[in-house]
């Protein structure tokens, strides 16, 4: 054997050796495996959207806007459609009205008459497409494009929030600047409408303090002018969280055909079967028309929770052409149309007790919408931050505006993220003021058990199903060996010093309600069928492994079947919000428990007896008398029996989609519904505690983050290194937003000029430590069958702010009010001794 695969060997055993073990008492539950999608992924046999191929397949190509707001007056196509190879164009005439959505029960909500549509004939900014043509191949449907004029009218437009906030500012939209939620039961969704603030709400911007007008959103608790009157301590900060696109690897391109009167779409999501009744909507057609592969998905952060309204583009081509079309999106169509996280604006006033406790916390936040839906970042980040810091008395006040920038949504960690580092900046600062441990600070003011956050509904505030956040913070520190890096001297040597940093983080962990859907075949193997996306994270495979644990059978005999919604897949959570790993372990021990249950009859209809005197392991259902029978011996008794063992008869209680997977599902084995109806105590959350240090080069501004650490508090873990890489994973996207990425605009002309990774650079594997850690507690959550709770979001925050915060150990209070920290940033300020970026300009 040569030496370097000795090496290789040696290193494989090491981390081996030093990983901690999970799943005590479980078989499959906490421990590591070959997930079934992992050799596909590593030989290049996975097919993502560009990787499929239709006989007679068209190329399209999109005509995007050159300005951030414009009416389109005419557009002049002749000399495109007589290129040879052209084979059509389509523009925003040509779509469908969008339809309204009628929920599960019955209620019907109209379409609103400011969503994204597609195509557009009022752009609303530079980049959103106006027509898309289909030719041949590429090079001549990029060279109609060409060949087509646009004659556009300019409208008015904003890329800086406070700007269309002023009196007499211009509006983004025709007929309005903000996003404002009706208020009242049955409000319905949110509208557009208009709001300015007056010159006297903009005199604290020559302060270069937030201006605080009227806001639409605001809620409160507690005592907040007794909070601030006995406070030893009052700061009171503004911060300027930054624009950042997705950046997913896997743009949104998408191939569409038509066999029978039903669209065949491959494109990229992480939720499946949520994905289908979308494109549906959008074409306004019956979902039983609809077929959405995706198997393999390129990322998602947020940005294609239920993919992309752009997918129709093809898919409306195709029909028009009577062809196959691809559409492939370039990266700097997919910052344009790709989605990214909103900036806010924002100022907190805090109050503080000697010992660091928040007394009071009075925040403000201003988001940038974009021109589209509205997000929830705004009203989530005053949810986050009244959980994970308890302050003893707070008030919220917020208000999305919209602007001519490309679309938001949300990425991971919305609004979690911007308020966390808002905040964290200044509970770093008021620690050296009080002269108390920044880890101590923490801890004083962390969330524990079931914790309560944001205002109260009906008299009562909402909590949490539990918080082990404090344990989290305890073994972070520990292993992070925080009290030694915190004492050692000196902090610099010649012109590099250090500093280290620490920040809580949490986000929603995880919803419930949703179905599970097994079969056990004749072969006695177990299928799961998942509606899961495959987006990465794993938990499309990972959640079944919970239902194979309940019923005791090797991993060997089990299947999965996902990314394809003709496989009769069930009724499944968006994977957004960080809720996947818990609503469908859920779903998964649900069937599972309701497939137990069933064995046990079978047992008993076949073998005699009571169905209690039965068990289920090992592959078989047997009772201590000895009689006995294989799962694929029960199998086919099941489809003997019929009704409800053989999919014939579904529970009356799982959703619609579910029913109609069973009734094809029928006649092939045990087939096993049942929805998540396991009872819920508070609303679900995750936690991490993120540890930083820092080396700043104070001559060139340049630093690098020398270590990190995240100590998660997750519940259960279910898969370790699946939730190592989510841990630091999703705490490099964090880093990103400490490090580098924004995005820029030119104010004058409305133009971005962040279009690609080298302007708008994600971290790459140079930025990061060499040996970045993760811990979990492992503490099961109480409130859930399983204990597990989602992971995706709660790292991000920690991984920004944790560097922010040693960051500003390393070089003071007074470097920097805004994130990202670049090193122009931090020589400038150094020099001039204050912060030296304008405090609360958009996009710079």
């Amino acid at each position: 054997m040569d030496n370097k695969n000795m090496d290789n060997k040696k290193v494989a055993a090491t981390a081996r050796g030093s990983e901690r073990e999970y799943g005590v008492g479980h078989k499959l539950i906490g421990k590591n495996y070959a997930t079934p999608d992992l050799y596909a992924k590593v030989t290049g046999q996975a097919k993502y959207a560009e990787d499929f191929r239709a006989e007679g397949m068209l190329f399209c190509k999109l005509l995007l806007s050159p300005m951030p707001h414009a009416r389109v007056k005419h557009i002049h196509t002749k000399a495109a459609l007589a290129m040879p190879g052209v084979k059509g164009i389509l523009a925003a005439d040509d779509l469908p009205a969008p339809a309204d959505t009628l929920t599960d029960n019955g209620t019907v909500i109209k379409a609103s008459k400011w969503g994204e549509r597609g195509l557009t004939n009022e752009p609303v900014y530079q980049g959103e497409p106006i027509l898309a043509v289909a030719a041949v191949d590429e090079l001549t449907a990029a060279e109609a494009i060409e060949k087509i004029e646009l004659d556009l009218e300019p409208l008015t437009f904003v890329t800086d929030p406070l700007d269309t906030l002023r009196p007499g500012g211009p509006n983004p939209r025709t007929d309005g600047n903000v996003w404002v939620r009706p208020s009242g039961q049955n409000a319905g969704p949110p509208v557009v409408t208009e709001l300015k603030w007056t010159k006297a709400d903009f005199a604290e911007l020559n302060n270069g303090r937030l201006p605080m007008g009227k806001t639409p959103d605001e809620w409160n608790y507690g005592d907040l002018e007794s909070g601030f009157k006995n406070a030893a301590l009052v700061l009171d900060e503004t911060f300027v969280t930054p624009d950042t696109s997705h950046q997913t690897l896997e743009t949104r391109s998408a191939l569409a055909y038509w066999q029978n009167g039903r669209v065949y779409i491959h494109t990229g999501t992480q939720s499946t079967a949520q994905t289908l009744p979308a494109i549906a909507r959008w074409l306004n057609i019956s979902p039983d028309k609809v077929v959405f592969i995706s198997e393999y998905t390129g990322g998602g952060f947020g940005s294609k929770i239920t993919g992309g309204v752009s997918m129709i583009i093809p898919a409306l081509l195709a029909k028009k052409t009577n062809a196959p079309v691809m559409m492939r999106i370039s990266r700097e169509e997919e910052t344009f149309i790709g989605r990214a996280r909103p900036s806010f604006q924002g100022r907190m006033k805090v109050g503080f007790s000697k010992e660091g406790r928040i007394t009071a916390l009075d925040m403000f936040v201003i988001c940038d919408n974009g021109p589209y839906e509205a997000v929830g970042d705004a009203p989530s980040s005053g949810r986050i931050v009244s959980l994970l810091y308890q302050p003893q008395a707070m008030r919220w006040r917020g208000v999305t505006v919209l602007t001519n920038t490309p679309p938001r949504s949300a990425q991971s960690s919305p609004g979690g993220l911007q308020g966390i580092v808002i905040i964290e900046p200044i509970i770093a600062k008021a620690a050296r003021r009080l002269g108390v441990d920044q880890v101590v600070i923490r801890r004083i003011n962390c969330p524990e058990g079931k914790a309560p956050f944001g205002p109260a509904a009906q008299g009562k505030r909402g909590y949490a199903t539990s918080a082990f956040l404090k344990e989290a913070l305890d073994r972070g520190a520990e292993q992070f060996r925080w009290r030694e890096r915190v004492a050692r001297t000196p902090k610099r040597i010649g012109t590099k010093v250090r500093g280290v940093g620490v920040s809580l983080s949490c986000y929603v962990g995880g919803t419930i309600g949703f179905d599970g859907l097994l079969v056990i075949t004749p072969e006695g193997r177990v299928i799961f069928q998942s509606g899961i996306g495959n987006l990465g994270t794993e938990s499309v495979i990972d959640v079944h492994r919970a239902g194979a644990e309940v019923l005791g059978v090797p991993w060997e005999r089990c299947e999965v079947v996902w990314g394809n919604t003709t496989k009769n897949l069930p009724f499944t959570c968006v994977s957004g919000g960080s809720q996947t790993t818990h609503a469908m372990t859920r779903a998964a021990h649900a069937a599972a428990m309701e497939a137990k249950k069933k064995l046990q009859e079978i047992a008993a209809k076949k073998l005699g007896g009571k169905p209690e005197q039965y068990e289920v392991g090992n592959e078989r259902v047997f009772s201590k008398s000895g009689a006995n029978m294989t799962l694929a011996q029960a199998a086919k008794y099941a489809i003997r029996l019929g009704g409800i063992y053989d999919g014939h008869e579904a529970p009356a209680d799982v959703h619609k989609l579910t029913q109609a997977s069973v009734a094809a599902l029928a006649g092939q084995g045990l087939v096993v519904a049942a929805k998540d109806n396991y009872p819920r105590d508070g609303s679900t959350f995750s936690y991490v505690a993120s540890f930083a240090e820092v080396e700043v080069d104070v001559e060139t501004g340049k630093y690098y983050i020398v270590d990190f650490l995240a100590s998660a508090d997750v519940g259960t873990v279910i898969h370790p290194r699946a939730l190592g890489g989510q841990v630091l994973g999703r705490s490099t996207l964090g880093i990103g937003h400490a490090i580098g990425q924004k995005w820029v605009f030119d104010p004058h002309y409305g133009q971005m000029v962040s279009k690609r990774f080298y302007q708008n650079k994600p971290p790459t594997i140079l930025d990061v430590p060499v040996d970045m850690q993760w811990i979990a507690l492992d503490i099961p959550d109480p409130e859930t069958p399983v204990g597990a709770r989602g992971v995706g979001e709660p790292p991000v925050a920690g991984g920004c702010a944790s560097i922010l915060n040693a960051l500003s150990d390393a070089l003071g209070d007074e470097i920097f009010q805004r994130a990202p920290v670049n090193a122009d940033t931090i020589l400038t300020s150094l020099e001039a001794g204050r912060p030296m970026q304008h405090p609360l300009m958009a996009h710079i």
